[in-house]
């Protein structure tokens, strides 16, 4: 299992801009967020109400999910009407181009003070890399992939960018499970890194333009067992698929 290798939090902006990625500890997102550990945990439960992925073309049964949609300015954060996810095909050769309505996020979920919270302080940390006061886009994703069928995949697609600015990974749980490295790697060069996410609230945060991403599969120790991850993305000018809705 690699070991991860922080970032500090005060160099996160920085790190963005040069190598295209910051990896930040799980007290620095509480600190990031404003908040003790003990209330982002308040959103762990949630975890446990998702709804299955209908739309895995490997006609797996491995993911759950949850989706919804915001517009951050600032420190606010907004609640758009339920939409459809929608990536073009070159940036998800295997989903993309699909209008894929999912489960929204319980409204309990999004009232819990830590929502708003991490995404809002996420959110400007992005802004704060790209010198921008522009509003975002946000899309947020809470997965659970699990070993049901033997072999879980968080990122069926592969490596990949999203089509958005910046994405954030955040691990929330892990139990009972091997594999699940993630990967980044240059857009346009040979480097990479690969380490393993351990620590709940562990977060990495991407430039989507200069690198690609990717998890690999998980196995179950025992007889079961599951990954929990919040990934979320924010985009300047609108959401993915916006012009080419229905």
């Amino acid at each position: 299992m690699s070991t991860p290798i922080y970032t500090a939090l005060a160099d996160a902006a920085t790190a963005l801009r040069q190598q295209g990625y910051a990896l930040l500890q799980p007290d620095d997102v509480a600190t990031l967020a404003g908040l003790p550990l003990a209330t982002l945990d308040a959103l762990i439960p949630s975890w446990d109400t998702l709804a299955l992925d209908n739309y895995l073309k490997d006609g797996g049964r491995y993911r759950r999910r949850r989706h919804a949609c915001f517009v951050q300015q600032d420190r606010a954060l907004t609640p758009t009407p339920h939409r459809a996810h929608w990536q073009p095909l070159e940036y998800n050769a295997l989903h993309g181009g699909m209008h894929r309505l999912f489960e929204p996020v319980l409204p309990q979920t999004v009232a819990q003070p830590a929502w708003p919270a991490l995404i809002t302080a996420i959110g400007r940390l992005c802004s704060a890399a790209r010198d921008t006061a522009a509003p975002w886009y946000v899309e947020a994703h809470q997965f659970r992939i699990d070993t049901a069928d033997g072999i879980g995949r968080p990122t069926p697609e592969g490596a990949h960018r999203d089509g958005v600015d910046f994405v954030a990974v955040i691990l929330i749980a892990r139990d009972g499970v091997k594999g699940g490295e993630t990967r980044v790697f240059e857009a346009d060069g040979p480097n990479g890194k690969r380490f393993t996410m351990t620590a709940p609230w562990t977060l990495l945060l991407l430039d989507d333009a200069a690198v690609i991403h990717e998890s690999t599969p998980i196995q179950p120790l025992g007889w079961h067992g599951h990954r929990d991850t919040l990934v979320l993305t924010w985009r300047a000018g609108g959401f993915q698929g916006e012009e080419t809705a229905p």
